[in-house]
């Protein structure tokens, strides 16, 4: 057998920054400071958003974190001792300058001989969800985080580091005068979470036709728009089956582990397919990040099964859809194979999650975990696709000439 090859040059599509505890406020308008708080909660530190506490994140300053890498063995399926996330978690760290700033974080790639990163801010997990009875107050903190973000972050730093501001499609107009912000100050890609938005009109989902403006413009600016995992839209649902007693994403039940999955990238998708958004924007090219894999299968077989029912509801095949503009970067601990047999192997990324505890403490670890890919693929996965969704040069000395489909 021939050895893994581990040379390739990485481009991380999955790691994070730690903001600061004013990235939600310090650019708040004044007649929406009172909405988000930080409050103490016997000895911890919790956020409260609309005069409600939320525990998914367990300390929104970020001064102590759980080291990078520490839940390794619940995810590899190493976890010997039945250990929860909390104690896997430990007493964590003191958050690292490379988690708060690019110079610094530039450095730590050198160390593990990264390239180029994507980098998605942490705190925009519950905004959304957090405040989204109130519209505008979540347009505000979006636009905030995304003010903070280009002030201590830029959107590109030294053509290495590529942030990823937020787009809430809560307000379609607010979303496309956010998107020409992000753009004109040099963003390369933005984030969008994956599940219905409230407006004015009520809960919907941001694929049906009434949000096209916004689609329209993201495709005539040719940059990818990544669906992130984040607080999952469906917790309210779950609720009805099972009372929460905490929202801490450390404390999540085993019903809810396996119930919640990651159905919300999958609707998402979905409903981008079957509400015919990438039908009407063809060119639009969506990417997956730290959602897994699993959900592809089975969202193959539901889009084969609705074609061959209501062919005439539907303009193009939904499979060949979702291979012409769908992006997936597999867990690490999961499966690469499943994307490449879905998707084709030029529209597989390779993520590591760095710094967050669930993730690889060192990209390259991934090779633990290879599937025995040669030497085109490696390069393909741990860097040149995501060039590719980027529209940056690939680095591959000799490319193949044609990427392999599914």
């Amino acid at each position: 057998m021939t050895a893994q090859f581990t040379d390739a040059p990485i481009f991380d599509a999955d790691s994070h920054m730690y903001e600061s505890p004013d990235a939600l406020k310090r650019h708040l308008p004044e007649k929406y400071q009172k909405a988000v708080q930080f409050v103490q909660v016997g000895r911890h530190t919790r956020i409260a958003i609309r005069n409600r506490i939320t525990e998914f994140i367990p300390n929104p300053t970020f001064d102590r974190v759980a080291a990078p890498g520490a839940h390794v063995d619940f995810y590899a399926g190493t976890n010997t001792e039945g250990k929860s996330l909390r104690e896997l978690s430990g007493r964590g760290i003191d958050a690292l300058p490379a988690f708060r700033e690019p110079g610094a974080r530039l450095k730590v790639l050198n160390e593990q001989s990264v390239d180029e990163a994507l980098v998605f801010p942490t705190l925009a997990n519950l905004v959304e969800h957090s405040a989204a009875e109130d519209p505008e107050l979540v347009v505000a903190m979006i636009h905030a985080l995304n003010q903070w973000m280009l002030e201590q972050w830029g959107y590109v730093h030294e053509n290495r580091l590529f942030m990823m501001p937020v787009i809430t499609l809560a307000l379609v107009e607010e979303a496309q005068r956010e998107l020409d912000f992000v753009l004109q100050s040099g963003a390369r890609g933005v984030l969008v979470k994956p599940a219905p938005v409230k407006g004015h009109k009520g809960w919907r989902s941001p694929a049906l036709a009434e949000f096209d403006p916004f689609w329209r413009d993201v495709e005539a600016a040719g940059v990818p728009v990544m669906l992130h995992a984040s607080q999952p839209p469906l917790s309210d649902y779950v609720d009805l089956w099972e009372p929460p007693h905490t929202n801490n994403f450390l404390d999540i039940s085993p019903f809810r582990w396996a119930v919640l999955g990651h159905r919300e990238v999958s609707d998402m998708v979905a409903s981008l397919i079957l509400h015919g958004t990438l039908t009407r924007f063809p060119k639009l090219r969506i990417g997956s990040v730290e959602n897994g894999s699993s959900w592809i299968k089975p969202l193959v077989h539901d889009l084969q099964d609705v074609y061959t029912k209501m062919p005439r509801e539907l303009q193009e095949d939904p499979v060949k859809v979702l291979r012409r503009n769908l992006w997936v970067s597999p867990f690490w601990e999961g499966s690469v194979a499943d994307v490449v047999e879905q998707v084709g192997w030029d529209k597989v990324l390779f993520g590591s999650d760095y710094p967050h505890p669930e993730g690889l403490a060192e990209p390259k670890d991934f090779y633990r975990y290879a599937e025995g890919m040669d030497e085109q693929r490696t390069r393909d996965f741990m860097g040149d696709n995501c060039r590719r969704l980027l529209g940056l040069p690939v680095k591959n000395p000799a490319p193949a000439p044609q990427p392999v489909e599914a």
